[in-house]
Order: structure tokens, then sequence, then C-alpha cells
């Protein structure tokens, strides 16, 4: 990622460079610059730096956050504790993001991984649907965003809360194929991963974890028969201390390798999401500064163009659900409610970098199911939801 940055600013600087090289040879005046201090122009200025400004610490939480249960959380805790019974499965899945607050960008391999495991497939969609939204993180940021109207934040989790789970009874009711990519496509009666998958995976994880504590540890046993060989009973205590010592030190290893590791992981994911900040902040303020405000009302106080506009917006910005309420804050004069829990719901759900994910982990029917699903479900339920406490 570094390198591309690197090389992009080198190549952005030679053509700046060839220009004035241009300019200078040619004897002509440089272009006209007056509009970058007009009010339009300062006006945009304002909103993007101010966008990307109130997001960037809790991207930031967030990102860390991620990282750390990625590296310090297994897999096998989040299945342990999944309930067995379809309800308390949904309920579960829907509440997990408050125990695992993972971020949408790092969700979708974790879960293909966790179904790959036996996690059944309605838990694991609602897992993705529901994390990203209902979180501390996220929570935090939405109060933040909208200080003056908290009920947008406790609006957010409530509506978030019953289209996951609606989505998960769908899915458990109807789908009866495993949707992972390469995966056998049978489901057992109750949802789950077909056991000949689970069973193949689990061999190859033994395997690598035998070959993982094999390198770790062979050293110290080494040392260990050596030192038994050589020495008499009687020093059996010094033996032990020199064993112990060794096995502290290949575990020493291992904590600072992890805590590089959730380095590393963190700063991946910042620069990820933060493409996608920068970009969701400059369309924004392109948006409120060249669309006039009467247009923006026009369509913000519409029954149904207020809602399919935020859909659509929040689709293609792409945002992370620990940045994408400031950008809705922008919008609360000219939008209406509704519209705006629409975006605050269904951007995290579903936007252009999901359905790649969920297209690289996911069979493309079951994608198309999923986010037509995922369409109808959160623009009824954020209807009737305005309806019911809005007007």
């Amino acid at each position: 990622m570094q390198t591309i940055v690197q090389r992009w600013v080198t190549n952005i600087l030679a053509v700046l460079c060839i220009l004035m090289l241009v300019l200078i040879y040619t004897q002509k005046q440089p272009p006209d610059l007056s509009f970058l201090s007009s009010a339009g122009m300062q006006n945009f200025k304002t909103l993007f730096i101010s966008i990307i400004l109130e997001a960037l610490p809790f991207v930031l939480l967030g990102v860390l956050v991620s990282a750390l249960l990625q590296m310090f959380v297994s897999e096998q805790t989040i299945r342990r504790l999944t309930p067995k019974n379809p309800v308390l499965g949904v309920l579960f899945a829907c509440v997990v993001g408050i125990i695992f607050p993972l971020c949408e960008c790092g969700m979708v391999p974790v879960i293909r991984r966790l179904v790959l495991k036996g996690m059944p497939v309605y838990v694991a969609v609602v897992f993705i649907l529901a994390g990203p939204i209902i979180n501390p993180v996220v929570y935090a940021a939405t109060f933040m965003a909208f200080r003056t109207r908290p009920e947008i934040a406790y609006s957010r989790m409530a509506l978030a809360f019953i289209v996951a789970a609606a989505i998960g009874l769908i899915v458990y009711r109807f789908v009866k194929r495993n949707p992972i990519r390469g995966a056998a496509p049978e489901l057992s009666a109750n949802g789950y991963g077909a056991p000949q998958a689970l069973h193949r995976l689990d061999n190859a994880q033994h395997n690598a974890h035998e070959h993982e504590h094999t390198h770790k540890h062979g050293h110290s046993h080494e040392q260990h028969h050596v030192h038994m060989h050589n020495h008499d009973h009687s020093d059996h205590h010094g033996h032990t201390h020199a064993h112990s010592h060794a096995h502290d030190h290949g575990h020493g290893r291992s904590r600072s390798s992890r805590l590089l590791g959730v380095l590393g992981h963190a700063s991946d994911e910042f620069f990820d999401m933060g493409k996608y900040l920068i970009f969701g902040a400059f369309l924004t303020a392109l948006i409120q500064t060249l669309v006039a405000r009467e247009s923006l009302v026009s369509i913000g106080q519409g029954d149904f163009t207020s809602h399919l506009f935020m859909m659509g917006l929040g689709y293609v910005l792409s945002l992370c659900s620990t940045s994408d309420a400031f950008v809705a804050s922008s919008f609360a004069a000219t939008f209406s409610t509704g519209s705006l829990l629409t975006f605050l719901v269904f951007g995290p759900m579903l936007d252009i970098k999901s359905t790649l994910m969920l297209l690289s982990a996911f069979r493309a029917r079951f994608v198309l199911l999923l986010s037509a699903l995922v369409v109808i479900v959160v623009l009824a339920a954020s209807l009737l939801y305005e309806r019911l406490f809005f007007l």
C-alpha cells in the first residue's frame, strides 16, 4: 500500500514539474485559480475537512478494536458461544457485535471461516448484517454525530436489530444449500455446514497446529531429552528451571509477534477504510456545495425518494460504520429522519466493497438473494419505523 502511494505521489509531482517547465518555456501566465477562494469553495473545504476530522478518532478506535479481536479472540470461541436454537441463534448474532465489535471490512473473511467450521448460515448472515452496526464504537460515533438528536442513535441500533433478525429468519427458512464458494452444497437440518467440509478443515488446522507446536517447542524438548541423558536425577530442579525458561522465552516471542500483528492489521485496515472515508467526505461535500438546497429539500422530504436516494448514496459511498454517521449528520437539515436511518442501516449492510467481498466468499445466487432481502427489508422497516415514531 505504501509503495503504491509513493508511486502516485511521485507521478503527480513529475507531472506538475513538467507543467511548470512548459509554462516557463512558453512564457504563459499560470491558470487563474481565484475560484479557490470563492465562497462555494470555502464551503466545500469546510465540509470536507470537518467530516474527516470528526470521523477520524472513531475510525482509529474501530480498527484498533477490530485488530485486537482478530489476533486474540479465536473463531472457536464465537462458534462455541453460538446457541443451537434458531431463534436464540439469531438473537445472539444480533447482539454479538457488543461483545466482538468487528468492522464490516474484516467481517466477511471471519464469517466464511466460521461457516466452514460449522456455524449455521443464517447466524453468519445476521452476524454480517448486525455486527458492524450494533456495537459500542458505532453507537458512540452515532451519538456524537447527532448530539442534539440522540434518538437517532437509539433508533439506528433498534432498526438494525429488527432488519438483521428478520433477514436471518428468512434465510433459515428458505436457504437449504451451503452458499460458501468451494464448499459442499449440503446443509444439515439445522442449517449447519456439511460435516465433510468441516472435518477436512479441522484436520488441516490440527496438522498446522501440530507443526507450529513442534516448530516452537521442538528446541526446548530436544534440550530436555539431552539434559536428562547427560545429568543425574539429583539435578532435576535445575533442569526444570532451564526448561521453563526456554518455554517462557518462546511464549514471549509469540506475544510480541501478536502485538506486531495487531499493529500491522490495524494499519492495513485503517488505510483501506481511509480511502473510502476521504471519497465519501469528498462526494458529500460536493453534493452539499453544488446541488441547490431547494433540490435537496424536495428530494429529502419525499416519502420514497428520500429513502431511495440515501440507499443509493450509502451503496456508492461505501463508508465504514464508524464514520458514516458524520456524513449523515450533514444531511440532517434537509432530509427526513427516516431517510437518515435508512442510510445509517443500509450502508453498513450493503455497499460496493461489501458486495465484492461477499462475492469472493459466497455463491453469486446467494449474494443476489441477500442483497434483494437487504433492500426490501431495510426500506420497508425504515418506512414503518418512521411512521410509528417520527410522524
